[in-house]
C-alpha cells in the first residue's frame, strides 16, 4: 500500500490505471503462459528432417544445410540408418518412397521392395513348426540400394559422394551404443548369435551385446558405403559387393545368385489417392498394400461423423475397428505384386463400394470376423521393425520413405565382407497357397511365391494435401501389419478431431485385424473399455504401436514430430 500511495503522489494517471486493472482482475491475467496443445512439435520455417534415430536425422539435416534438396537428405538418412539403426535401417532390405516436387506439384513413387530369388519355392519355407523365419534361406534380393540410388540419380542435387559422406563417417568413426540398441541386441540375440558374422560384430565372446556407451565402429560397412559412393548401385548388384552377398548366400543354404542381383531394379509406380472430407490422401500402390488399406479405411469412415462421436470415444473406436476389419479382409484376397497379379485398385477405392461396406456396420454391435470372411482365419504376422523418415526442403520438395529388413535385424545374417544385415522377407509370401481351401493371407493367390516377385507389404508412406491443394502432412510409420491403421488414426486425429499435430501422433492407438481381438495401447479409460465390451469387442492391452515420423505444414511453419514410442527419434529443422 505504501508503494501505491507514493505512486499516487508521483504519477496519478498510472496510479488510477493500476487501480482500474486491479478492479477488473486483468493485472494478473497473463502472469502464467498457457498453450492450446499439451505436446509440442519441433518448429522450423525453412526445412525439416524427422527420423527414428537422432544421428541419422543429423545426417539429413547436414545435407540440407549444405544446399542439398529433400531427396539428397532422404538418401543420406536412408544410408545413415543402415549404420545407426541396424535392426531396421538397411542396405539389405527394401521399401517404398514417395517424392513430392514443389515445381510440378506432382508425386512420384519408387518401389524398391525385396524380390524372390528365381530358385525359391514355397515348400522350402514350410516346416512342421511353421514358416522359416531366420537364416540365409529367407533372404530375398535386397532393394534398398537400388531404390535410394534411383531416387538420387533422378531427383538429387549434390553428388552421391557428398550425400553418403555422413553415413561413411558414422560407420568409420563410430557412435555410442544407446540403451535402446543394447536392449534390442539382447532381445533379438537368438537369430543374431546363430550367424557368425553378426555374432562377431554385435556381441562379445560371452554372447553379451555391445555395452551401453561403447563406441560402435563398423569399418567393413564403411568400406561398403565408400564403394557405393564411388561406383553407385552397380557395385552392389553386379560388382564386388554382389560377389560378397552371393558367396556367403550359396555357401550357407541361401538362394541369391549373381543373376538374381543383376536382374533386380527399383521400379516407378503410379501413386494411389483418395479424398477424405476434402483432403487429398496420396499413398503407395502395391506391392505396398498398406496404401490401399489406409485409403479404404478412410473411405469407409467418411460415411460417419467422427467429430460428433469424439476422439477415442467408444463409438469412434468401434467405427475405426469396423473400418479396419473390412479393409484388411479385402487385403487377404486382392493384394499382390502388380507385375504378377492384376490388383483391382479402382474397384477397392471406389466410393460407392466404401459406402456399401459402411452400410454393413452396426453402430451397436461388433461384426464377427466370420461374417467378413467365412471360416477360421489363419494369420501371417508381419514384423513391426520397419522404419520411416520424412523430409522437406526449403523449396517445398518432400520425401516420405518407409523401408525394412522384415524382423528386427532381418534374417540375423550379416554379410561377412560387407558388414551389413540381410532381410528375411521371403517368409511374407502366402506359402500355403494351394494347400488349403481357407481364405486368408496365408493362402492368397495374389501373394503366392513366384520367381522375381515382390511380396506384399503394409508399409504406408503417405502425403496429405489440404482442400486448397497445399501439402500439409508427410508421414509414415513402422509397425508391421498395424501400419495403415496407425496412419489412418493420425490423419483422422487431425482432420476429424482437430488435435494438435504432436498430440495427433502421440494419442493412444487401437489396432484391429481380421480374426484378432481389438488391441488398445495404454491410455484408454476403463469406462470406454467397458462400453466396447458391451457391444461385443474383447479389447486386450497392447505394447506400443509404431513410431510415426511426421512433418506437418501450417500457417507458414514446419512442424516436425518424432514419435516417442521408440527411443532415439529426432525432428530437426531450420
Amino acid at each position: 500500500m505504501l508503494v501505491l500511495s507514493q505512486m499516487k503522489d508521483r504519477n496519478p494517471i498510472l496510479f488510477f490505471s493500476l487501480l482500474l486493472c486491479l478492479s477488473n482482475n486483468t493485472l494478473f491475467a497473463q502472469t502464467t503462459l498457457d498453450y492450446d496443445n499439451r505436446i509440442h512439435p519441433e518448429l522450423a520455417q525453412d526445412y525439416m528432417v524427422v527420423s527414428q534415430n537422432h544421428h541419422s536425422t543429423d545426417a539429413g539435416y547436414q545435407i540440407l544445410k549444405q544446399g542439398g534438396n529433400a531427396i539428397d537428405a532422404a538418401v543420406a538418412v536412408g544410408f545413415a540408418l543402415a549404420v545407426t539403426l541396424p535392426r531396421a535401417g538397411n542396405l539389405g532390405g527394401g521399401g517404398f518412397m514417395l517424392i513430392y516436387s514443389a515445381d510440378s506439384q506432382e508425386v512420384s513413387a519408387i518401389d524398391y521392395r525385396s524380390a524372390a530369388p528365381v530358385a525359391a519355392t514355397s515348400e522350402m519355407y514350410l516346416t512342421e513348426s511353421g514358416v522359416v523365419r531366420f537364416g540365409h534361406l529367407v533372404n530375398a534380393v535386397p532393394g534398398s540400394v537400388a531404390g535410394l540410388i534411383k531416387a538420387h540419380k533422378e531427383h538429387g542435387k549434390l553428388s552421391l559422394k557428398e550425400v553418403l559422406r555422413p553415413a561413411i563417417q558414422l560407420a568409420r568413426k563410430g557412435f555410442p551404443v544407446s540403451y535402446d540398441l543394447n536392449y534390442v541386441l539382447d532381445w533379438g540375440k537368438d537369430s543374431m548369435l546363430a550367424n557368425n558374422a553378426s555374432k562377431k560384430k554385435f556381441y562379445n565372446p560371452k554372447d553379451k551385446p555391445l555395452p551401453v556407451a561403447s563406441i560402435l565402429k563398423q569399418p567393413k560397412l564403411a568400406r561398403t558405403l565408400n564403394i557405393i559412393a564411388n561406383k553407385g548401385d552397380q557395385a552392389f548388384y553386379e560388382g564386388e559387393i554382389a560377389d560378397w552377398i552371393v558367396e556367403d548366400s550359396l555357401a550357407n543354404g541361401g538362394l541369391i545368385t549373381k543373376g538374381d542381383l543383376a536382374n533386380y531394379s527399383a521400379k516407378d509406380r503410379v501413386p494411389i489417392e483418395s479424398f477424405y472430407r476434402g483432403y487429398k490422401i496420396v499413398s503407395m500402390p502395391p506391392a505396398a498394400s498398406g496404401g490401399i488399406v489406409l485409403l479404404q479405411i478412410l473411405n469407409i469412415l467418411e460415411n460417419f461423423d467422427l467429430t460428433k462421436y469424439g476422439h477415442n470415444s467408444a463409438s469412434s473406436i468401434h467405427l475405426l475397428s469396423e473400418a479396419m476389419l473390412r479393409a484388411y479382409s479385402d487385403r487377404m484376397k486382392y493384394h499382390g505384386d502388380p507385375d504378377f497379379f492384376d490388383v483391382p485398385i479402382d474397384d477397392l477405392l471406389d466410393k460407392h463400394y466404401a459406402k456399401e461396406r459402411a452400410k454393413s456396420i452396426n453402430l451397436k454391435a461388433k461384426t464377427p470376423s466370420e461374417d467378413i470372411f467365412p471360416g477360421k482365419i489363419p494369420f501371417i504376422d508381419e514384423s513391426p521393425d520397419t522404419t520411416h523418415f520424412s523430409v522437406i526442403d526449403s523449396d517445398g520438395n518432400a520425401v516420405s520413405n518407409t523401408y525394412t529388413l522384415g524382423s528386427s535385424f532381418g534374417s540375423g545374417v550379416t554379410v561377412p565382407e560387407g558388414g551389413f544385415l540381410l532381410n528375411n522377407q521371403m517368409r511374407n509370401f502366402s506359402h500355403l497357397y494351394g494347400k488349403s481351401d481357407e481364405l486368408s493371407l496365408s493362402t492368397s493367390s495374389a501373394n503366392k511365391l513366384e520367381p522375381g516377385k515382390r511380396m506384399i507389404s503394409t508399409q504406408t508412406p503417405t502425403l496429405v494435401f489440404s482442400p486448397e491443394g497445399d501439402l500439409m502432412m508427410i508421414l509414415g510409420s513402422p509397425g508391421g501389419g498395424r501400419i495403415p491403421n496407425i496412419i489412418a488414426q493420425v490423419i483422422s486425429n487431425v482432420i476429424d478431431h482437430k488435435l494438435g499435430f504432436a498430440e495427433a501422433v502421440m494419442a493412444p492407438r487401437i489396432n484391429q485385424r481380421v480374426g484378432k481381438n481389438l488391441e488398445l495401447e495404454s491410455g484408454f479409460s476403463p469406462d470406454t473399455i467397458e462400453l466396447l465390451k458391451v457391444i461385443g469387442h474383447q479389447p486386450k492391452p497392447s505394447t506400443t504401436m509404431g513410431s510415426v515420423q511426421a512433418i506437418f505444414l501450417s500457417q507458414g511453419y514446419i512442424h516436425g514430430v518424432s514419435d516417442t514410442r521408440r527411443p532415439g527419434a529426432k525432428a530437426k529443422g531450420n
